[in-house]
């Protein structure tokens, strides 16, 4: 078992985010997920990334606050529990629309499908 306290997380910086701060809560430590990474982000107030795409699917999981996420021109939100899927290659767009944080967690596989050496 890896145990990664949250106090340990390291920040990382996201391609074509902004108004958010991201932690890598499991993945690309040496014990760490063989296949997947998992961050947990806080999108301030009108923070949030794309229109952009990526060639593996990832999942969101909203757990505090509203986070709408935008795909082929339809919105939907998504609240505390709240979860997607974003198949690869899918251009979305997400925006915390609120005056409130939201955090959320994100889980998505490796570059390459597995841990990188």
């Amino acid at each position: 078992m890896q145990v990664k306290r949250f106090a340990d997380a390291a920040p990382y910086e996201a391609p074509n985010h902004w108004g958010v701060t991201g932690l890598r809560l499991q993945g690309f430590e040496e014990g760490g997920p063989e296949n997947q990474w998992v961050g947990f982000s806080q999108f301030l107030p009108g923070g949030g990334a794309g229109p952009d795409s990526t060639p593996f699917e990832k999942v969101y999981v909203v757990l505090d606050g509203e986070m709408t996420v935008e795909v082929d021109g339809v919105e939907t939100v998504l609240g505390p529990m709240d979860s997607c899927t974003i198949p690869p290659g899918q251009v979305r767009r997400i925006e915390n629309k609120t005056n409130h944080i939201c955090k959320m967690l994100v889980v998505m596989p490796y570059p390459g499908g597995k841990r990188p050496e």
